[in-house]
């Protein structure tokens, strides 16, 4: 079998999942070698996503180490039998690697939250806004670079646009609505872009107003994304050089329960959008 030089978040999701069922059973990598057939090294490959495994080699792996969870078997089973290959690829060696692996991410999540305290959330940014922000780089990318990273982030609203929109919850804080990332008709432009897709179904806008007692949580900006099941969850940390993923069950209950604190926190859907009308008009 094909070694794989570099694999997707997703493979290398898929091996971490089967690495973490072979600890709860308690096997060493020899032990489950020796019950697949084949060596260490393979079972090695196959939990860091080098190596693909079979739909045949992921049930017998989940039986031998006693994995009763049917819907994660099935759904470890989906993630290695596709073969999908999306939008994103036609960016493989132009873009760094977490740029499509999020994407791809996106694709297959079942529900995304997002909680945003400086920036309008990804997903929401028009041209204009993504361009500003990604140019106020140092050092300075390249007109090129630019315009791919552009490109790349308008190409993501696929995941909320109509017919294949997944629920999707966002926070925004009232400082990332007021920042003037670009000029005034830019800045108004874009939260036309928020106040359209607020009113879209599967959709939730709360703002968090600066004038709000006992709020600290402006640190904690956040993606979430559903897996097919819980255990297949993903945050996602963003960061000038690309996202950084955490999956384990810890850290995503943590987030979860983060998030909820941030949401109990804003406006309710109605009272943000005439929040943000109210600011279009400061503008």
């Amino acid at each position: 079998m094909t070694r794989r030089k570099q694999p997707t978040a997703r493979q290398a999701r898929l091996g971490s999942e089967l690495r973490k069922l072979r600890e709860a059973a308690g096997l060493k990598g020899l032990e489950a070698a020796v019950l697949l057939g084949t060596d260490s090294a393979q079972i090695s490959q196959i939990e860091f996503g080098t190596a693909g495994v079979s739909e045949e080699r992921v049930r017998r792996l989940a039986a031998h180490y006693c994995c009763t969870d049917v819907e994660l078997v099935e759904a470890l089973v989906a993630v290695a039998t596709d073969r999908t290959r999306g939008w994103w690829e036609e960016y493989r060696g132009l873009l760094p690697t977490s740029f499509l692996d999020l994407a791809e991410l996106e694709h297959h999540s079942s529900y995304r939250l997002d909680a945003e305290f400086l920036h309008i959330p990804g997903l929401f940014q028009t041209e204009d806004y993504a361009r500003a922000v990604f140019s106020y780089r140092v050092p300075e990318l390249p007109a090129s670079d630019l315009e791919l990273r552009v490109r790349h982030r308008m190409a993501r609203k696929a995941v909320i646009d109509e017919p294949a929109r997944v629920p999707y919850e966002a926070v925004i804080h009232e400082a990332a609505l007021r920042i003037r990332v670009c000029d005034r008709a830019a800045s108004r432009a874009q939260l036309d872009r928020v106040l359209e897709f607020s009113e879209a179904p599967r959709i939730s806008v709360r703002v968090i107003p600066f004038d709000l007692d006992g709020f600290a949580g402006a640190t904690n900006a956040m993606m979430y994304a559903g897996g097919a099941v819980p255990k297949l969850d993903t945050a996602v940390r963003d960061a000038p050089q690309g996202a950084g993923f955490i999956d384990s069950e810890a850290q995503l209950a943590a987030f979860r329960t983060l998030f909820r604190k941030v949401e109990s926190a804003s406006l309710s859907p109605e009272r943000s959008r005439d929040f943000i009308h109210n600011l279009t008009k400061e503008l």
